[in-house]
This record gives structure tokens, C-alpha cells and sequence, in this order.
């Protein structure tokens, strides 16, 4: 798939098995979907289910889940430690692959739609999503629980929900959709049956109340486990790790006398939070991803794909001891975020032809980040033949080839990346003046880089007549550059 959009949605149902595989079902059934992990717990009568597949696959798969948890669970009778407002309590999109944080945006926006109007439940939009500031975070909405937000809805305006009914839906109640990024639910248990303790160390650890960047607390009872937690959302564990999290829960709960019993995951996390929180442990100095055994495994079998990294993973990447990633994915990169800046403007502008012409070529080029590494690592491969081997000048010479009009289709992409930044740039606000300027800057730039790993591809080649239809691009491409400069 090229283009991934994971989903988590959150049911109020941690105790009934048929219930939640129901719901595991309607997923399962839509195609281009892929499910990923699911959870239940009895305390927080509570299951978190995690999917992924296209965008309109993952919006189908969440509205039949949606459809299916309101026909089988009601609110009236249910009765858990986690907050909740609905059946279906909260579905947040993220993007993975391919995607952005505006089209989850969108999707919020139109599964929203969907639900109030066929299930007649009110919507409320969150996080980026959001329609209103003070609808953004997820515990404003849940403030007071269902009451509180009946009352808020029958009071106040501003509360009115952004689709369906102003009232809640008699069993299901209501439901909070929203788009974010990927965030981890960690929970951290004590030896105690201290409620109080638990809800006094989560104000002390979460942001709002002045504790960790990044964190969300609760302090909840576990009566089937005869212990209390501290349950949290670590909303960017880059700023605040699980480790740091887990060691200031820990040191509180030695003021008060209460050990830890232990923490657990809720849904997946990423890769690298879990390296970054074994480096932090074990005092590694100087550690360097690729050292992990599976992705040293996975990049020397051919499997790892520049282009599905993390911006810390391409660094990572580009600054290690090999020839790939290098200039050319850079290149590419830097103008894949150059269409982007272009994008930003045109949808403030709400200029869809721009916005659309934009968007492809920010995919184009960020698939081209990894051609560029492909390309030379089969040109590599090809000089590791044997001298005495016939196909050896061919297959170099074709390598070559190729390892040269990538970086010309990278620097032609970006040609067109500058002419409608340039266009767009008579029609924005001065405020956004400048940022289309600096994408256009960035484009020129990968235009600049492109040509010159031509040139010198070009000169290497043993088989001139070969280059001939590269060399006549690269002086088209010069011309439309030379052009681009004066209109910068």
C-alpha cells in the first residue's frame, strides 16, 4: 500500500469477548485493511483495537465497527473506571505512509459526517481535527462524563456537536472522532488499593498540572487485580520517554510508601520508543539504530525503504558509514518538503488545482528519496562484478543510466514544484509570502543538486551515446532553471 492511515478506536466494552469480536469482525471484513492488535480490560471495561489499510478502506472499516458497537452495547448498564462518553468513545486517525495530518483531518471530518447522519449519534471533532479550540482535547469533551456533556450540549451553543443529533443517542451516547499523532497509552500499576495515592501521583506526573511535556494522567482502581494504576497518554514520547515517564511515576510512589508492581502497554508502540527508552536505561553512548540486529538483517537483505523512515531515521540513515541514503534522497527530500510548504499555501488559498498538483509532486519526489538509494546501490552492485565477466560493462553502463535519471526526474519535479510556488506566491498573504519563498528557494536547490549528480554520472559513463538523451535533459533543465532564478 502506498498510502497507510492507522485508526485506534476505543470501545466501552472490556468484559463481553462476543462483543469485541464483533467488532473485531466488521474490521476483518472490509478489504484493504489490515488489523493490527486489540486489547480488552475488565476494570476500564474498556477495548482498544488497532487497524490500518487505505483511507477510505480504514473510514469503512470504523464506521462498520462504529455500526456494530451500537448495536450491541449499552451505555445504561455499563459501568467502568475509564472515562467515556459513548459506545464508541473515541476514533483518532493517523497518519503513516503516503498520508497527512490534513486528509486524517478529512477523513475525521467525513466519517463524522456519516455517523450522525445514518446513526444518529452527535459528533464531536478533536485534536486536529477539531472545529473548536475548546473541543480540541479529549478530556475536555469528557469532562463530567455523559451527564456533563448532556448538560453542556442542552446549555450551551458552543457545544453544539459538529454532526448529528444536539442530544445524545439514548444507548450509545456520543462519540469523540478526531485525527492526532501517534501517541502510547502506558500504565503503570501499584502494590495499593489507594485510589486517592493514584489520582494524586497522576496530577503530579501530567502536564496540565505542571508535570511531564507530553503526558496525560489518570489514577484509577483496579478491583480485579486489588491494586490502583496510573494511567497515561504519552502524546510525544520523543519529548517524555516511557522510561522517564515510568521513573517519575515510580519516585512518587515511594514518597507515599507504595511500590510498583509493574507497567504495561496499551495498544503498540513504536520501535523506536522502545530503543530509546533501552539507550536511556543502559547508558549507551553513542548508540546508532542500525546496530539494532533486525534492521541490520532487514538492510542487508534489501528490505528497509528509505522512503518509510522517520525524519530521525533518515538522519540516522544519510549520516551513517554507507553510500545509501546519500545526495540524491536528500535532494529529493528536501523537495518533497518544498511542495509540501507549496500545499500549506494552497489550501489557505483554497486553490485546488495548486493544491492538487502540489500533493503529487510531494509524493512523487518523496518516492523518489528512495529510487535514488535503489538506483545506486545497483550501480554498486554492478562495479562488484567480476572484471572478467562479460555483462560486466552493460550492466554498469545501464546502472548508470539509471542512476542518472533519477536525480534529473528529481530535479524536473522539482522545476514544477518552483513554477507553481511561483504562481501562488502573487496570491497569498504576506504572512504566507515568505514561507512559499523559502519552498521555492529549497525547490531551486534540489534542482541545482539534481542536475549536478547528473553531470557527473554523465562524465563517468564509458558509453557516451548512451547519455546523449540524459545530456539533452540536463540543458533543458539548466534553461528552466536559469528562468526559475530570475522569478525568485
Amino acid at each position: 500500500m502506498d498510502h497507510i492511515v492507522e485508526c485506534v478506536p476505543n470501545f466501552s466494552e472490556g468484559r463481553n469477548r462476543a462483543t469485541v469480536q464483533a467488532i473485531l469482525d466488521a474490521v476483518t471484513s472490509t478489504s484493504d485493511v489490515v488489523y493490527l492488535d486489540h486489547s480488552m480490560d475488565p476494570d476500564h471495561h474498556r477495548a482498544v483495537l488497532t487497524f490500518c489499510g487505505t483511507p477510505e478502506a480504514v473510514v469503512e472499516a470504523a464506521f462498520r465497527a462504529i455500526r456494530t458497537a451500537t448495536d450491541l452495547i449499552d451505555l445504561r448498564s455499563h459501568a467502568g473506571v475509564h472515562p467515556r462518553v459513548g459506545a464508541t468513545d473515541v476514533v483518532p486517525f493517523i497518519p503513516i505512509k503516503g498520508t497527512t495530518m490534513d486528509e486524517c483531518v478529512r477523513l475525521a471530518g467525513r466519517l463524522g459526517s456519516q455517523v450522525g447522519r445514518e446513526l444518529e449519534i452527535p459528533v464531536f471533532l478533536y485534536e486536529r481535527a477539531a472545529s473548536r479550540a475548546d473541543h480540541a482535547s479529549l478530556e475536555a469533551v469528557r469532562r463530567g462524563g455523559l451527564d456533563g456533556l448532556a448538560f453542556r450540549m442542552a446549555s450551551d451553543p458552543d457545544w453544539a456537536p459538529d454532526f448529528g443529533p444536539t442530544r445524545l443517542h439514548r444507548t450509545a451516547g456520543a462519540i469523540v472522532i478526531g485525527a492526532r499523532p501517534p501517541l502510547i497509552a502506558y500504565n503503570v500499576n501499584l502494590l495499593s488499593t489507594e485510589v486517592d495515592k493514584a489520582r494524586a501521583i497522576a496530577r503530579t506526573v501530567r502536564h496540565s498540572n505542571g508535570g511531564l511535556p507530553h503526558v496525560k494522567a489518570i489514577g484509577v482502581e483496579l478491583p480485579t487485580r486489588r491494586m490502583v494504576q496510573v494511567a497515561m497518554n504519552l502524546t510525544d514520547y520523543c519529548v517524555t520517554s516511557i522510561l522517564t515517564a515510568f521513573q517519575a511515576v515510580t519516585v512518587e510512589a515511594e514518597k507515599r510508601g507504595i511500590s510498583v508492581a509493574g507497567s504495561e502497554l496499551i495498544g503498540l508502540i513504536p520501535q523506536a520508543a522502545l530503543e530509546q527508552a533501552a539507550v536511556a536505561s543502559l547508558t549507551l553512548e553513542r548508540f546508532d539504530p542500525s546496530r539494532v540486529l533486525e534492521r541490520r538483517i532487514a538492510e542487508a537483505m534489501g528490505e528497509k525503504d528509505t522512503s518509510d523512515q522517520t525524519i530521525e531515521g533518515f538522519l540516522n540513515a544519510v549520516s551513517d558509514s554507507k553510500p545509501t541514503p546519500a545526495g540524491g534522497s536528500v535532494a529529493a527530500l528536501v523537495g518533497a518538503l518544498a511542495a509540501s510548504l507549496g500545499v500549506m499555501g494552497a489550501r489557505l488559498v483554497k486553490q485546488s488545482d495548486g493544491e492538487t498538483t502540489l500533493l503529487q509532486l510531494s509524493r512523487r519526489l518523496y518516492k523518489l528519496v528512495q529510487a535514488d538509494a535503489s538506483a545506486y546501490k545497483a550501480l554498486l552492485k554492478a562495479h562488484k562484478i567480476q572484471k572478467d565477466q562479460p555483462d560486466r560493462p552493460a550492466t554498469i553502463s545501464t546502472a548508470l543510466l539509471k542512476a542518472t535519471e533519477v536525480p534529473l526526474e528529481i530535479a524536473e519535479r522539482a522545476c514544477e514544484v518552483a513554477r507553481v510556488l511561483h504562481g501562488l506566491r502573487q496570491v497569498v498573504k504576506p504572512a504566507v509570502y515568505s514561507d512559499l519563498t523559502v519552498g521555492m528557494i529549497l525547490a531551486l536547490a534540489t534542482v541545482e543538486a539534481g542536475l549536478f549528480t547528473a553531470q557527473i554520472n554523465v562524465k563517468l559513463s564509458s558509453n557516451q551515446s548512451v547519455m546523449e538523451p540524459p545530456q539533452a535533459k540536463i540543458i533543458k533543465i539548466r534553461e528552466s532553471l536559469e528562468e526559475l532564478r530570475r522569478l525568485c
